[in-house]
């Protein structure tokens, strides 16, 4: 599964060919949470509030590349960082 970004121990990735809808995954210190890309919320999995938090906001200013990073990984295409 690609790494799409990294940051204050955050990693979000994504699987190409995956399940609808269209979402991210996000790990942070042992938790893992699935973030629809286009409601930003969680809807599998859990993440501590604050890291929660940084990663819905990232993804809303990303939200554009994470639907460009999901038509790609659903072609088995290269990701975006």
């Amino acid at each position: 599964m690609p790494e799409i970004c990294r940051f204050y121990g955050i990693i979000i990735k994504m699987y190409f060919d995956d399940h609808n809808p269209p979402h991210f995954q996000a790990e942070y210190s042992g938790h893992e949470a699935l973030i629809d890309v286009s409601t930003m919320t969680v809807f599998s999995g859990r993440l501590p509030t604050r890291a929660q938090a940084l990663v819905i906001d990232w993804a809303t200013l990303h939200q554009e590349d994470l639907r460009s990073d999901w038509q790609k990984a659903k072609s088995f295409e290269p990701l975006g960082k």
